[in-house]
């Protein structure tokens, strides 16, 4: 049934089918719930089906028609628009009634408190609301962060304006104002000047408290994508932006990403960082994209943020060049191990790879002309160029996107401007 709207605490129902569904086949040893309102996850899912388990999806009716794997979906659930989280509570509540649901896992950052709110009614295993915020809330990863001495930069609550006032007379600017719970650099504003702040939330209202000011910080960003089984840091892939993702959000460019040096101070620097910030946010099992900056100013790195999630723009297909290691399939097996001591990482290899990605002005670009015998993957994705490379040399992975990324600049690069929000 769909729940179409509720008056003065009781439920109005329309005869109309909540959930639009696919037929069910039977029971498998273990059933998954998928939550993804974005296109993605799809090696996730295959690898539970590979495994032997049922694999539940629940998404967006706008995604109908998008490229799941549908011979890994043993069943389909299509919710509406707009749909507030308690009618999805009760509708899958609905759905346990007839099927045994074991493991519920949010794809995508968005789903991620749609997921632990279904764990926490159902008593269903796995990361609850507390933990949730420690990878949804960048003020509240920052303040776990801070407790455990963990650089990160100067920041406060857009809550208390003379909290507020005190910052910016104590903390040199420019500033950035964060949404607190956005993915990537969606919604982040540089402020330059004090004055300029308080226009800006006097426009956002009572949403100023889903927001934290935060010192700019010049230097280069880093990222470290790790797989975590039992809180402990079993794998961890450092690597480095070209351009710091932000200036390629707001401003447009190529994207770039690569392996750092294996043993150099950024490699070992960063490995211990993330495993004392792993440890503090307290991921029990599971994946993380941990992003970091090296400031231009001191030399040290700060913690910038950290999701509990395989990251965006192809660095799953980037680091399983380099390392052979896919992190989706992995979190597949991390789930379906749960805590009984059964999961085993694979052989890890220790190559090079980047990954360079930009919007294209052609729908289909062709991208045969870059064909050096570094070219491990080319992405195929609508108005996106974008190619993986693959090396023993890091240099020589560094040296190819530099030149590339110039040549992607006059062969493909399309701008648009900065997202408000995100996109399926």
């Amino acid at each position: 049934m769909e729940i179409t709207d509720t008056v003065a605490g009781a439920v109005v129902i329309s005869s109309a089918p909540y959930f639009e569904r696919q037929s069910m086949p039977e029971s498998r040893p273990l059933t998954f719930l998928c939550i993804t309102t974005y296109v993605k996850g799809q090696e996730f899912m295959r690898e539970c089906k590979r495994q032997g388990c049922r694999v539940l999806l629940l998404t967006a009716a706008k995604l109908r028609d998008a490229e799941w794997p549908r011979e890994s979906l043993d069943d389909t659930f299509y919710l509406p628009a707009e749909i507030p989280l308690a009618d999805i509570v009760q509708a899958v509540t609905h759905l346990a009634r007839t099927q045994k649901i074991d493991r519920i896992v949010a794809l995508d950052e968005y789903d991620m408190e749609t997921a632990a709110t279904l764990r926490e009614h159902l008593r269903i295993p796995g990361m609850g609301l507390t933990t949730m915020r420690y990878f949804r809330d960048k003020l509240a990863m920052r303040m776990k962060a801070l407790d455990r001495d963990i650089r990160v930069p100067d920041f406060v609550p857009v809550v208390n304006h003379d909290d507020i006032r005190y910052y910016l007379d104590h903390v040199a600017g420019p500033w950035v104002l964060k949404p607190r719970q956005e993915a990537s650099a969606i919604g982040i504003k540089k402020i330059h000047a004090a004055e300029a702040l308080w226009p800006v939330l006097e426009q956002l209202g009572d949403k100023q408290s889903s927001f934290l000011l935060e010192k700019f910080v010049p230097g280069e960003v880093y990222h470290v994508d790790s797989v975590v089984s039992e809180k402990e840091v079993l794998f961890a892939n450092v690597s480095k932006y070209g351009k710091p993702p932000m200036n390629v959000a707001q401003g447009g460019g190529v994207f770039t990403s690569f392996t750092v040096g294996r043993g150099s101070d950024e490699d070992s620097g960063l490995r211990q960082i993330n495993r004392e910030l792993i440890t503090a946010l307290g991921l029990v099992r599971g994946v993380a994209h941990a992003e970091y900056i090296r400031a231009h100013a001191d030399g040290h790195f700060y913690f910038l943020e950290c999701a509990a999630r395989v990251g965006g723009a192809f660095i799953n297909e980037m680091v399983e060049a380099a390392t052979g290691i896919n992190l989706w399939r992995e979190w597949a097996r991390l789930e379906i191990a749960g805590g009984d001591g059964t999961y085993k990482l694979p052989a890890v290899r220790e190559d090079y790879a980047g990954v360079i990605l930009s919007l294209a002005r052609q729908e289909e670009p062709d991208t045969s002309g870059y064909s050096d015998p570094e070219v491990f993957l080319r992405i195929k994705k609508h108005h996106h160029a974008g190619l993986i490379l693959r090396s023993g040399d890091p240099q020589r992975v560094q040296a190819l996107l530099e030149n590339y990324a110039q040549r992607f600049a006059k062969e493909f690069l399309a701008v648009e401007p900065p997202r408000d929000k995100p996109t399926a």
